[in-house]
C-alpha cells in the first residue's frame, strides 16, 4: 500500500499508509496529522490543507486544476511552486511514496 510522509516544521515526520483512492488530505485528518485542517472536508473551497509536495516528486502529480491553483493563490502560508491543495492529491502509481511538508500555518 503507498505511503505518505508529513513532514512537520519541527523536521518530525510522521508517515501512514494511504488508499490509491484516498486523497491526501483526508487520510491527514483521518490519521490526527497536525497542521492539516481540511475545514471544507475536501471539496476545494478553503485551503486549509495546503502543502508544499517534496520538489522530486511534483512531476509525478497531475498538474494543479484552475480551482487549485485560484485557491493556492489565497493560502496564508508562504506560497511556493510546489504548492498544493492535499484534497486533490492522490499517491498514485508509480509511487509508493509521497512526501509533503506542511506549512507553518493553514489559517
Amino acid at each position: 500500500m503507498p505511503r505518505v510522509r508529513f513532514v512537520q516544521q519541527d523536521g518530525s515526520e510522521k508517515s501512514i499508509e494511504v488508499g490509491r483512492d484516498l486523497s491526501v488530505m483526508l487520510a491527514a485528518v483521518r490519521n490526527g496529522i497536525p497542521g492539516i485542517d481540511g475545514e471544507c472536508g475536501g471539496c476545494l473551497d478553503c485551503a486549509t490543507c495546503h502543502v508544499y509536495v517534496d520538489e522530486e516528486r511534483t512531476s509525478s502529480l497531475p498538474q494543479p486544476s484552475e480551482e487549485e491553483l485560484e485557491l493556492l493563490s489565497a493560502v496564508s502560508g508562504e506560497r511556493k511552486p510546489n504548492s498544493r491543495l492535499s484534497c486533490q492529491l492522490k499517491v498514485l502509481a508509480p509511487l509508493d511514496e509521497l512526501v509533503v511538508h506542511v506549512p507553518a500555518r493553514q489559517s
